[in-house]
């Protein structure tokens, strides 16, 4: 059976497991609509948009019997099959990435107050910009965000996922048992330190930059209420503040870091301002751990859920990156991502109006059957398991998909050798935080034979 088709949602409450629509089944795939109200569906064959703890049911049920629904609660179209997701990523001049950092929910007055006199004016690094300003920006930023500092940060990101597996063991020897917890003793930090370094930020800052990312993940794809946003207004302005400073920095002092690099490519003729480097630092100070973090967690979650996966990795290295493509198809850190149509159009026969937001539901499409043999089950040895819409697709393709994957590797390769024994506790009762985009283990509790 799945390890998760029981129960049961990125980063932030907890709901019911979803159901199927007994209705019967939709023609959106091959009949245009006219309306959104033409599609509504009283269950949303039991989809639940903010409900991340076992969301995998009603996609299926999308797929099969409405795989373009309008949801009234989200205002959005939900997408879910693998050939329409794909074409949506493709066709960027009428499904624009200009929504995809708009807050789910309207910020409230108060919100608002704060974070204009607090000179927010953060905006996306890259995944909400559109052609000719994203061609310009990830063009600058590809050439400084290269494999060279991947290299160099290896030898750190082992040492540093070694001395946090070190200390976790130490700590259950102390305590009498072996047990750990992944998220707390590993996958929290690790990221977020390389991420600090790549972008020359102070260490010291960590836990306010995990602070303010939880705030940044709430407050955009969150369903909060206006005095729920209040607390994490004041952390977005200090997020940003930090994020003007190291652009400050940059240019004061210089360094061998991402942030220098792009000031200095300013400085040779690059067309790029301090605001869009600042813009970058905000998206890649969030990105760049916070899916991350998911990422170890969730592979560590899987993969020592099984004695004969784990045993397969620990007698065999070399099948642990085709076993973290199998993790970002089976469960990804990012499970749907919005677009907005700039015109007219239709998707999967549906129409989708001007101005229409769109989500593009990739858990879904991660698992659909007429892409992916038997997708329920996970399977480490899976041919195909890169052609996984986790990362996205065209030119907003993840760029930090290397590095994402290299600090996986790095974690799984020193997790088999240093416990070979490794397990998972009760994987079912695991539980997810819940917002529209990201599906995020609040705990991964595991134990060790001596």
């Amino acid at each position: 059976m799945s390890l998760e088709t029981q129960g049961t949602g990125c980063p932030f409450g907890f709901g019911a497991e979803a159901g199927t629509d007994t209705g019967s089944p939709a023609a959106a795939s091959t009949t245009a609509v006219t309306a959104p109200a033409a599609t509504h569906n009283a269950t949303h064959h039991g989809y639940e948009p903010f409900q991340m703890k076992n969301p995998f049911p009603a996609y299926a049920a999308l797929r099969a019997e409405e795989p373009v629904m309008f949801d009234e609660r989200i205002d959005m179209f939900v997408v879910t099959r693998y050939d329409d997701i794909k074409a949506v990523f493709e066709d960027w001049e009428t499904f624009s990435s200009e929504n995809a950092q708009a807050p789910v929910r309207k910020r409230g007055p108060q919100a608002t107050q704060i974070m204009n006199e607090g000179g927010f004016t953060a905006y996306s690094g890259l995944s909400a910009r559109i052609p000719p300003e994203h061609t310009r920006i990830r063009g600058i930023v590809q050439k400084a965000f290269t494999p060279r500092r991947f290299k160099v940060l290896e030898p750190f990101i082992r040492q540093n996922v070694a001395d946090r597996l070190d200390a976790m063991i130490a700590r259950g020897q102390d305590a009498g048992a072996h047990h750990g917890e992944i998220v707390k003793d590993l996958a929290y930090e690790v990221p977020t330190i390389t991420i600090l370094t790549l972008l020359g930020e102070d260490l010291a800052k960590l836990d306010d930059y995990k602070r303010w990312s939880d705030s940044r993940a709430a407050m955009t794809w969150g369903d909060l209420s206006d005095e729920e946003q209040i607390p994490h207004a004041h952390n977005l302005v200090e997020y940003w503040q930090a994020c003007l400073a190291l652009v400050a920095k940059a240019h004061a002092e210089g360094g061998d870091n991402l942030i220098a690099d792009l000031v200095t490519a300013q400085k040779d003729g690059a067309e790029i301002s301090d605001h869009e480097i600042a813009s970058v630092a905000y998206s890649l100070l969030f990105a760049g751990h916070e899916t991350t973090t998911t990422l170890i967690s969730n592979a560590l979650r899987l993969l020592a859920a099984d004695p004969a996966v784990w045993a397969q990795l620990v007698e065999d290295p070399k099948k642990i990156p085709g076993a973290i493509d199998e993790v970002l198809r089976y469960s990804g850190s990012i499970v749907a991502w919005r677009r907005k149509a700039t015109k007219d159009a239709e998707i999967g026969g549906v129409k989708i109006p001007e101005g229409s937001g769109v989500l593009l539901v990739m858990g879904s499409a991660n698992r659909d059957e007429s892409k992916f043999e038997d997708p329920e089950t996970f399977d480490i040895t899976r041919p195909n398991a890169r052609e996984h819409l986790s990362f996205g697709f065209g030119i907003h393709y993840c760029l930090g998909n290397m590095l994402a994957k290299l600090q996986a590797k790095i974690a799984l390769e020193e997790a088999t050798q240093k416990l070979p024994h490794l397990h998972v506790d009760d994987s079912e009762s695991i539980e997810f935080r819940e917002n529209l985009s990201f599906r995020v283990p609040v705990s991964v509790p595991v134990s060790w034979e001596a």
